[in-house]
């Protein structure tokens, strides 16, 4: 499949939105890597053709009306504005010093409101807790005195109620300044944090720029041993275009012209009369087009493959389904942990896709198995001679690096007969 993707420059917009960003982004490289393929390689034909004479030299164009104008200044030269040195602006320094003191004290204030609201929520939970306890030592005492004396007993509830209050209001007070001093000093630690990362970040620049005068130097060195490669390759090229002009290789033709001969007259005879051996009864297409085409694709390539059996039984395995929906397979997997998986025939490719259950959400990964194996387009680049070798080689390895997806438990069937019962007909 990304063979034929690669052929053609082309992916179906609704295979396209079936893929994952990761296998977005390795697809999109892999097209760029083509198209410069074939770039390099009409360039070296055109070259090679206009050194054989085959084609007439490139023309140059004449030198376009377009062009630059620079602004300039009042001195008549061309006009430069320098951020810091320019008339009411602010020395680099300066502004240098105000953004790390400013980003310093936003962090220390995000930090002092976390620290506020603990300690809120300690201080509401302490005389809550308090109150509660006083209001209940309160209530068993009032059981044991006289109805004449519940008045003074509620009168006595409220002035403890508001001692209580009182002392709540003075504990929060001296919270706040607390967390406004810790907030002063956070912001002094991060100021001064900060301050010498910018230190560093200054003295490292000289070791960058070493370090990337050698990079250039080796891509250099690169540079020209790939020019002198190219250059003993267009010499081969014209060497072996020379002599097949001159008839060098006449003879190679014509058996080659003769070999093609024999093909055609074979193929016209095996068409009209064709013999014991095995025929294929059908052409498939570049995808699917319908259910009744994936199903006979199945049953004709997949079976014999034992694909979506268990190894070595005859019996089904547990993660597999039939041609069923993204929406069918997110719904199987609703309600299981993270980790829980299930393979279904996909309805874009010819293949199947691994749906995966995250922490929260889904992912979903197309199975090429359009040739000889079975892989993750575009995400893993190892081969499988059979869906289960897949399924378990993913068990213990890991998907992808950035979502560290190991498939733990197979997700079965809910529903009878199995949405897979069509396939096994």
């Amino acid at each position: 499949m990304l063979q034929q993707i690669l052929h053609d420059m082309y992916i179906d917009p609704e295979l396209l939105a079936e893929l994952s960003d990761v296998q977005k982004h390795i697809l999109f490289y892999k097209m760029r890597e083509e198209q410069l393929r074939r770039w390099r390689e009409r360039e070296a034909w055109e070259a090679l053709a206009q050194a054989e004479g085959l084609r007439p030299p490139k023309v140059k164009r004449a030198a376009s009306d377009k062009h630059i104008q620079w602004l300039l200044g009042e001195d008549g030269e061309v006009w430069v504005w320098i951020m810091g040195e320019g008339p009411g602006d602010k020395p680099y320094e300066e502004i240098s010093e105000e953004l790390i003191a400013e980003k310093a004290w936003l962090q220390a204030q995000r930090e002092a409101e976390e620290l506020w609201r603990q300690k809120e929520a300690e201080i509401t939970k302490k005389f809550r807790d308090a109150l509660a306890n006083e209001k209940a030592r309160i209530m068993a005492e009032k059981w044991k005195v006289e109805m004449e004396d519940r008045k003074a007993a509620k009168v006595l509830e409220e002035r403890i109620h508001e001692e209580f209050k009182r002392k709540e209001e003075e504990e929060r007070k001296r919270g706040e300044e607390q967390i406004r001093r810790q907030e002063e000093q956070r912001a002094r630690e991060l100021y001064w944090t900060l301050k010498q990362a910018q230190l560093q970040s200054q003295a490292s620049e000289k070791e960058e720029r070493e370090w990337e005068e050698q990079l250039r130097r080796s891509k250099a060195a690169d540079e020209e041993r790939r020019r002198r490669a190219q250059r003993a390759r267009d010499e081969y090229r014209r060497l072996s275009l020379r002599a097949l002009q001159k008839g060098a290789v006449a003879g190679l033709s014509f058996m080659l012209q003769e070999l093609g001969q024999s093909h055609r007259e074979e193929a016209r005879l095996r068409h009209h009369f064709p013999g014991p051996g095995p025929v294929r009864t059908w052409e498939r297409p570049l995808r699917p087009i319908s259910r009744e085409v994936i199903v006979r694709w199945f049953k004709e390539e997949q079976l014999p493959r034992q694909a979506g059996f268990e190894r070595n039984t005859k019996s089904i395995a547990p993660w597999f389904h039939g041609i069923i929906s993204r929406e069918d397979a997110e719904d199987l997997l609703e309600n299981m942990t993270e980790g829980a998986f299930l393979v279904r025939v996909s309805e874009k490719i010819w293949g199947y896709t691994l749906s995966y259950r995250l922490q929260k959400g889904f992912k979903h990964f197309l199975v090429d198995a359009s040739g000889d194996f079975y892989s993750f387009l575009g995400v893993d680049p190892n081969r499988h001679a059979t869906l289960t070798d897949l399924i378990d080689f993913h068990k213990e390895e890991i998907i992808t690096v950035s979502g560290g997806e190991l498939l733990q438990e197979p997700c079965g069937q809910r529903d009878s007969p199995p949405d897979y019962h069509l396939l096994f007909e």
